[in-house]
Parts: C-alpha cells; structure tokens; sequence
C-alpha cells in the first residue's frame, strides 16, 4: 500500500496536465490554479517521501520489463529538488505567462513533464526509465514549439539533437541488457571494459545530452530565444540538470564499476573540460540577457562532469553539491532576466541599464545569484566549485587550470550582464518601468535566500542531502564546512579579483560595460574562431546538416545515373524487341522453333 503511493507522484502531474490540456479559454484562472495545487501536492509528496525507501513492483510484461519503482536517498533527494522547483516556477508563471498564447498547453506540458521527470527518477527498470525519458522529448518540443516565430525550427533542432541522444542510450540499454541478463538498475554492476565500455559510452551520451553538455547543447542559446522563459528556468536551468546527472551519477557509481585513472574517467573530465571553458567563451560574448545566461547553464554541467569524473569522493559529491547549486543560481538567474523581459519589454543589453532603481528585489537577486555562479565565498557556489576544484587538481593540474579559467571568464561575463543591465544610466524609455508583482518576486527570494543559506550552512545541502544520498562510503569523511585546501581558496579569491580588475579596466577603455571583455572576443588567436561560432559555422548540429546534405546530393547523383542506366537499357532493349516484331508469320515461326529447342536441350541436360 505504501508503495503504491508512489504512483501519485507519477499519475497525479500526468492526469492534471491532460486535464487542463482540455480546460476551455473561457475559464480563466483555473489552469493556473489547478498547476499551483498539483505542484503543490507534488512538493507535499516529495517532502513526505524524503529519505524513506519504497520498492514497488507491478508484473508489466514478460523478458524482465516490470513495472518497476524505488525510492532510495538519492533519488528522494532528486524528487523533492524537482517538486520545489517546479512549484515556486509554477507560481512565478502565473503572472509571467498572462494574457499570453497557448496558455493551456503550456500549463498542461509543464505538468506532464513532472509527471515523467518522477517516472524516470523512479523506474527500477531501463525499459521503463526509457518511456518515461522519451516521454520527455515529446513535452521539451512542445514547450518550444509554443513559444515566438522561430520557436517551431528551434523545437525541430532540439528534437533532433536530443532524439539522437536518446537513441544512443537505447543502444546502450540494449548491450548493458544483453551483458547484465537484467533490466533491473539497482541489479545491474558491470566492468568497464569491451563491449561493458561501449554500453557506458552510449549511456553517458543520453545522460549529459539530458544535462545540456556539449557537443548536445546548441538547441538551448536558441531556446531562450524563442521558448517561453519560465521554460529556461525550469528545464535547462534545473530539471534536465537534475534528471541528466543524476542518471551520469547512476551508470557511474552504480551500473558500471567506474574507477579513478581509467579510460571512462579521464574521457568525462575531458569532457566537462571542454564544456567549461567553451560555453563560457561564447557566453562572454552575447548582448542578450537570456542568451548569455543558456551559455552559462552549458558551461555548469561541465563542472558537474568534471567533478563526477574525477571519481574521488571529493569531487563526486562537489558535482552534486554543484548541480544543486546551478539549479537554484540559473533558475534564479532567468527569473530575473524574465523580470526584465516583463517590465521592460526586451533582454537586449544594449538597451537596459539602471535598472537596480527601479528594480531593486530583482536586482538583489541577480547579485546574490550572480555572486553564486561566480564562486565568491562565501556563496554556495564558492564550496562546490572549490571541492571540484581539489579533485581536478589530484588528478592533473591541467583540468585544474581549465575549471580555474572557466571561473575567472564567468564573474567576468555576469560583471558585464550586471553593470549592462541594472547599473550606469536608466535609458528614457526605461524610466516608467516598475518592480514586477509578488508572484513573481516570491520565487526569486526564496531561491536567492536558499544560495545565502547553502553557502553559508554548506554542511545543510552535504551532510544532509548528498552524501547521504550516496551511501556509508561517502559519510565516512566530512566534506562540509570550510575548504581544507586554503592555497586553492587563495587561487580562487585571486581570479575573481582579476575578472574584477578587468572588467572596471575594460569597462573605462572601451567606453562601457557592454565591451569591457572586447580584448577578449578580437584578440589575434580568438577572434576569427569567434567570427565563426557567431555565424553558427562550429554549431555541430549546423555541420550536421551540411553533412547531410553533402551526403544526399551525392547519392541523389548516383541515384539519377543508375536510373539513367536501367532507362537506357530498358529503352534500348524495348527498341530491339520492337524492330524483331514485324508482323511476319514466318518470323514468329522461327522464333517459336528456335525457342523450344533451347527450352529441350535445357530440360535434357
């Protein structure tokens, strides 16, 4: 019976969603106030829950694929992070998204995809998590899809690119089906070697496509263009970061025997490498608020990686540490851009500033927020960023470096959001705009509050949420409180005061905060690299096409040839039967004599 209750936190979101997918426009208020009411449930359920341990099975089909449910630490922990955001965006919705199209259909996804977000975090089971995670593909384009006059194509490429993850993962679910003899999850331990290797391989690429790790990520910067913002807020922001790492954490820890030193770590670091330093370098250059903020919330994940890959404790629990972090700062972070977007009508940097007298909750927000994902102590980005920052350098100074540089080129592009955006001087066309209304304001404090908390009672989120997620292995040291590598806090403190110095330097040469980092963007070696990523030439899913479409034209020209072929032939050989044709009986006769002596001599041999 207790087990079943779990169902709720699948059954309750889906069933709500189609119902207000059904709910007429005549009836105003009611979509929202029955999304407030099932996120709030959803929330209750989820504190409930919390650190308990549910199993729950139900005969689905036969090969294994049973209608598996567990609730452990870990995902417990997972759960509630997704009830509570969910619910406070929820809220902020209702404000955001009044008066705006497709109302319906937004609400009713939005419930939908907490409904299979609890599926997949739940399932025992591959098969079943892959229902549940396909699920997901289909309410990501439909959040998309509603969105501005682009937001049909933006869908299209975020379909596409995470499609081709998800069919990555089902063949690894596949091969680690074959392997394990199993579709059990918490049954499944195997090495990383052969064919073990090539099924983790294609597990991961589901799991950081699902996190927005490059090479999977250009469909996001695009997103927060077109898609409704509490969308970025929610989904590239906070859940798919949840659902993403949580299951990279899984295969990691718990499906495969992933050790320190082999190839499967050293290939994550290498990726959560690249992720960092080259979402940031593009987020140091955009001139919209939401644009700058996707690039940052590809950039996270790759310390998230990094740190996972590590396979030091210190750095597994300093990704999860992170990853709850990203979720709260991004999440918050968009909620102001969305702010900005309500009140002044536009995220275009080059027509904000002042803001801050106008907008000052919002504005402490953003600076709480921003400090965050800077790494300044003593935010709670600070301590989960350090702790990964420990566990690159143990296993080699140059993912050390890469995190370290990652860091210094993220305060310096929210010093450029920040001073472009709420300080220098308030433009006439800003000066009538207003602090938004409390719906709004309320998610943004207690997330921005809950970053002051986490950083300053750091041990709250680790020794209360994370490692005892993890299990005894990681309870058995204390990762909380202050960073025991000082050398490393001192490196950190010193890289932010160098952002710092750059960006008032640049700031006062180049005549605003705007192109403070301009040395940067058109220095020799980068700026023809930048040239390129700014006109999509480097966007894989854009070199993906033009592949594609090299590959078409060449088999549409082999294809034309081979037609041209058989319709020479056929024509030819059409012609002769013509001509023998004649019309004369002698001719026929001698054909059909000269034809049963072949038709003999062939039966006699």
């Amino acid at each position: 019976m207790i087990g079943a209750k779990l169902l709720l936190l699948i059954i309750l979101p889906l069933i709500s969603g189609i119902l207000v997918l059904l709910i007429g426009k005549r009836f105003r208020g009611v979509k929202e106030g029955l999304t407030l009411i099932i996120t709030a449930i959803n929330l209750f359920l989820a504190v409930a829950f919390f650190n308990t341990n549910i199993n729950y099975i139900l005969p689905w089909a036969s090969f294994g694929m049973d209608f598996s449910l567990r609730l452990y630490n870990f995902n417990s922990f997972i759960i509630l992070a997704v009830s509570f955001f969910a619910f406070l965006i929820s809220l902020y919705s209702v404000v955001f998204m009044y008066q705006k199209k497709n109302l319906n259909h937004f609400y009713a996804y939005l419930l939908i995809s907490i409904g299979l977000i609890n599926g997949a975090v739940l399932a025992d089971n591959l098969l079943l998590m892959l229902f549940f995670w396909e699920g997901l593909l289909l309410t990501l384009f439909g959040l998309i899809a509603i969105g501005g006059k682009q937001a049909f194509k933006t869908a299209t490429k975020a379909f596409i690119i995470v499609g081709i993850s998800d069919l990555c993962m089902m063949i690894g679910i596949g091969i680690t089906a074959y392997l394990a003899k199993t579709l059990t999850i918490s049954q499944i331990n195997l090495p990383v070697n052969a064919l073990g290797g090539l099924a983790f391989i294609f597990l991961m690429i589901g799991a950081i496509s699902k996190a927005g790790s490059m090479p999977f990520h250009s469909w996001i910067p695009d997103a927060a263009k077109d898609a409704p913002l509490p969308f970025m807020s929610l989904f590239p922001a906070a859940l798919e970061k949840l659902l993403g790492i949580y299951f990279l954490v899984r295969i990691s820890l718990d499906m495969f025997k992933l050790q320190a030193g082999s190839w499967a770590s050293l290939m994550l670091m290498i990726i959560g490498s690249i992720t960092i330093l080259l979402a940031v370098m593009m987020a140091l250059i955009q001139k919209d608020y939401k644009r700058l903020l996707s690039y940052h919330a590809i950039s996270q994940v790759g310390y998230m990686i990094l740190g996972i890959g590590t396979c030091l404790p210190i750095g597994i629990i300093g990704g999860l540490f992170h990853m709850i972090n990203n979720a709260l700062y991004k999440s918050c972070l968009f909620l102001t851009g969305g702010a900005v977007e309500k009140q002044s009508g536009t995220t275009n940097l080059e027509n904000l500033g002042g803001l801050w007298r106008k907008m000052p909750v919002t504005f402490i927000c953003f600076l709480i927020t921003a400090a965050s994902i800077s790494g300044v102590p003593p935010f709670n980005g600070f301590f989960s960023k350090e702790l990964i920052f420990d566990a690159a350098l143990e296993r080699g100074v140059i993912f050390y470096v890469v995190a370290v540089l990652g860091s210094f080129l993220t305060a310096a592009s929210f010093l450029k959001l920040g001073h472009s955006a709420f300080l220098g001087k308030l433009s006439d066309e800003n000066k009538k705009v207003k602090e938004v209304k409390w719906p709004m304001l309320v998610p943004m404090i207690i997330i921005a509050s809950v970053c002051i908390l986490f950083g300053l009672r750091n041990d709250i989120a680790i020794s209360k949420f994370i490692q005892p997620a993890l299990g005894a292995g990681a309870e058995a040291h204390n990762f909380s409180g202050w960073p025991s590598n000082l050398t490393l806090v001192v490196i950190s403190i010193l890289v932010l005061i160098a952002a710092f110095l750059h960006h008032i330097f640049g700031a006062k040469l180049r005549g605003g905060a705007l192109h403070a980092a301009d040395d940067i963007r058109y220095s020799p070696i980068l700026s023809g690299v930048y040239n390129k990523a700014e006109k999509d030439l480097l966007d894989p899913y854009e070199i993906g096409l033009k592949v594609t479409s090299i590959i078409s034209r060449i088999l549409y020209w082999f294809d034309r040839r081979i037609d041209w072929i058989y319709d020479s032939f056929s024509n030819t050989f059409s012609l002769g039967i013509r001509k023998l044709h004649t019309g004369n009986y002698r001719t026929y006769i001698i054909w059909s004599i000269l034809g049963s002596i072949v038709a003999v001599l062939f039966m006699v041999k």
